[in-house]
């Protein structure tokens, strides 16, 4: 897709002056120049231009809010004049992948006093003896090249990063939050079964004792019954004693 038809893209039915970033990575540049962006994005503040097949910067127009620029992985060799001249605001500049084979040819950027952070990785400048020390001493004003300082301390990611890695921070924050979530959600069922078991086992007890006290009434009704055969016994004998006295005295008239 060619960088034009890409903008109108990205617009979405807004006005150019409403967007802040403006992300073309991978498109194509007709002959290898910046199209489609001109001055009324003037409240942009990112450019990615990723992969864009570009070899000149020089239609970049005048963009005086624009603090990150990326042009990696193009063919850009020189020209940077241009950026000093209309991003004046420039505080993040990404060149790596690109043709800069000589100091001189980024001298241009010493006329960008904002200038933090600068990428140059896989730029055969880069193999210079002595590049990092040569780099920060045209540029004093930087405080990153290619991601260290000049005591080869790594750059802060939060106050130096290019938004990616807040983006993973919140995909990972939100993992783990739906991952606590499913725990809650294990934990709390888990306690619901505990709860059923129990119920389970009350209900089992209640059911138990009922027939346990069933059993005992039982034994309580045979007991009472032997009582009374046993009391009602020597009354039965008396009254067979008594009749075998009746007989005696019948025989005797």
């Amino acid at each position: 897709m060619d960088m034009k038809m890409r903008v109108s893209l990205e617009l979405r039915h807004r006005c150019p002056s409403e967007v802040q970033e403006l992300v073309l990575d991978n498109c194509r540049a007709t002959g290898g120049k910046i199209e489609g962006i001109t001055e009324e994005f003037s409240n942009l503040e990112l450019l990615s231009l990723i992969n864009a097949g570009l070899t000149s910067v020089a239609d970049i127009p005048k963009l005086d809010k624009l603090k990150k620029l990326e042009l990696s992985d193009n063919r850009i060799s020189s020209g940077l004049e241009v950026l000093a001249e209309r991003l004046v605001n420039l505080t993040h500049l990404n060149l790596s992948g690109n043709k800069f084979k000589d100091i001189s040819t980024l001298e241009p950027l010493k006329k960008l006093p904002q200038l933090k952070s600068l990428d140059l990785f896989n730029c055969e400048v880069t193999n210079l003896a002595d590049y990092r020390e040569s780099i920060f001493k045209l540029l004093p004003q930087l405080t990153y090249l290619d991601g260290y300082d000049v005591d080869d301390c790594e750059s802060d990611s939060d106050g130096e990063g290019d938004g990616v890695d807040d983006v993973e921070a919140e995909v990972i924050e939100s993992e783990e939050y739906e991952e606590e979530e499913e725990e809650d959600e294990e934990d709390v069922l888990s306690e619901d079964e505990d709860d059923d078991d129990d119920s389970g086992d009350d209900e089992d007890g209640e059911v138990n004792g009922a027939v346990d006290s069933e059993d005992d009434d039982e034994d309580e009704d045979e007991e009472e019954e032997e009582e009374d055969d046993e009391d009602s016994s020597p009354v039965k004998g008396e009254k067979r004693k008594r009749d075998l006295e009746d007989e005696d005295e019948d025989d005797d008239d």
